[in-house]
């Protein structure tokens, strides 16, 4: 090193020495270098932030983002199709639904409200007051049919009914003869028919009638459609009714509805276990277990 060298490092080498004395003249480093990092990716400038409008709408959170408390919203309903129109029921139809519920009070309350009443719905109204044995007003409404149709059969059947019920058999009579005359082979006419007779004692006459009742209709004895009205017979008329109607049954093959009217026949008092077993009309049912219990628990002593 030259002089001129040495001259001028003195004071630099002075000047480093007072640099390195002075505690806040560098910044302390650590000893250890730094270990290197991933690169991060270039972040955007950041830019200051604009002030959101009150109502800004919120945007949905991430996976690891608190949701914010939900405001109660007020339910709504869900939109309903107008129902469709439905006709209402005319007086004739709303008093035919109340009838076959039984309600016959409101029923004929029904038909009452019918502007034009026609033969049908004066016969119904007929049978409503016969279900409740109003007779007189019966009676009433079954006229006012049949002059509107002097011809319906059902109409002077169920006139029939009603003067049996009143025990009035002959003139019962004379209305059964005029239906069988517009509708002779109506099953439930013929039964009516048998039953009159029966009640006065033709009792040839009325096995006829169950005979061709049978012919027509061989369950006419189990059901029926018609109006079913207390039968107004004596205790030995209804008796031989049963007797009959047992008769008929067999001749119809149905051992089960026989064995029941003989049942009602002994019950009645008309007949006895011997006549019955005595009987060739139910020879067919001698074999039956239901037949002879029925006759060894009559014949049993009381």
């Amino acid at each position: 090193m030259s002089r001129f060298d040495k001259r001028l490092s003195l004071p630099a080498m002075a000047m480093l020495a007072v640099l390195m004395a002075s505690p806040h003249a560098l910044p302390a480093q650590s000893a250890a270098a730094p270990t290197p990092s991933a690169p991060s990716p270039v972040q955007p400038e950041a830019q200051p932030a604009a002030q959101a409008p009150a109502s800004a709408p919120s945007e949905p959170a991430t996976q690891n983002q608190a949701l914010p408390p939900a405001t109660p919203q007020p339910f709504s309903a869900m939109p309903v199709n107008p129902p469709t129109p439905i006709n209402p029921l005319t007086p004739e139809q709303l008093g035919d639904s109340l009838t076959g519920h039984q309600r016959y009070q409101a029923a004929i309350a029904a038909y009452a409200k019918e502007k034009d009443p026609t033969a049908g719905l004066w016969n119904k109204m007929g049978i409503a007051y016969q279900m409740m044995f109003n007779l007189k007003d019966a009676t009433r409404c079954y006229n006012a049919s049949l002059k509107l149709d002097p011809h319906n059969a059902k109409v002077l059947n169920n006139l029939g009914t009603v003067y049996d019920s009143l025990k009035q058999y002959g003139t019962g009579e004379r209305y059964y003869r005029k239906a069988l005359k517009i509708d002779p082979h109506a099953a439930l006419i013929l039964r009516n028919f048998g039953s009159n007779q029966l009640a006065q004692h033709r009792y040839k006459k009325g096995w006829e009638a169950y005979q061709s009742a049978l012919k027509a209709d061989p369950q006419i004895f189990e059901t029926h459609t018609g109006a079913s009205v207390q039968n107004p017979a004596s205790t030995q008329d209804r008796g031989a009714m049963h007797y009959y109607m047992a008769r008929g049954c067999v001749s119809a093959g149905n051992s089960e509805c026989a064995i029941q009217n003989l049942r009602l026949a002994l019950n009645e008092g008309y007949t006895n276990p011997q006549k019955i077993a005595g009987d060739n009309s139910f020879a067919s049912l001698r074999e039956l277990p239901a037949f002879q219990q029925l006759i060894a628990a009559q014949s049993a002593p009381q």
